[in-house]
């Protein structure tokens, strides 16, 4: 499990495809020391699992759902890249509860300055959309964020300039891809709502029942 609050940016070293699968060598230094083979760490938001560690990098195999989920697919070498390591048990809890799992790929729709601010607009399926609430949160790229404003189309996040400088967020333009996702609590909800993809029986349970009883 991670939090959504971005260690470092690394950058992407080398890629070595396979036919449906790629393996990632990723520059770093600040995450690299207690970094352990089979860690976990999200790259861009996405969970990926460390299988060997340098002295200045270590290297991750993405699958092919991970590359046909995210924008991991559309690095090169020289891209950068937000980086987290999973949340130690006795660490602080200082975003919200991210899985590293991709709902979906969004696109940055435009931005604006808002003093010391600036203001993203993504658009996102709808699909993720019904996840996204107005003061709730959302993983952009590996980095929570609250969500300031929401339409049919698209959400809005309003970023202060410590996260624009320490992670890649900050020199994202109209039109690039970002990886998102969405708060897992309210998938949980909706699945325990409607189990077997069906939606739950109503219950008798009216608020006419409760004030004819005295509630």
């Amino acid at each position: 499990m991670f939090t959504g609050i971005v260690e470092e940016t690394g950058t992407i070293r080398a890629i070595r495809q396979g036919a449906h699968s790629a393996r990632l060598t990723v520059g770093a230094a600040h995450i690299l020391p207690g970094l352990k083979i089979g860690d976990s760490v999200a790259v861009n938001g996405v969970c990926l699992t460390a299988v060997s560690i340098g002295a200045d990098s270590f290297t991750a195999d993405v699958m092919h759902e991970t590359l046909n989920r995210s924008t991991l697919g559309a690095l090169v070498p020289g891209s950068p890249v937000n980086l987290e390591r999973a949340m130690p048990a006795d660490g602080r809890f200082g975003g919200h509860i991210v899985s590293g799992h991709i709902d979906a790929v969004g696109t940055v729709a435009s931005t604006r300055q808002d003093d010391v601010a600036v203001w993203y607009t993504i658009e996102a399926p709808p699909d993720v959309l019904r996840y996204v609430v107005e003061k709730g949160s959302i993983a952009i790229d590996g980095i929570s964020l609250t969500v300031a404003a929401v339409t049919s189309r698209s959400f809005s996040v309003s970023v202060i300039p410590h996260t624009a400088s320490v992670t890649i967020l900050g020199g994202k333009r109209p039109g690039d891809k970002v990886n998102l996702e969405a708060d897992i609590i309210g998938k949980y909800v909706e699945r325990l709502l409607s189990p077997n993809g069906k939606p739950a029986k109503k219950s008798g349970l009216t608020m006419e029942f409760l004030a004819q009883n005295g509630f």
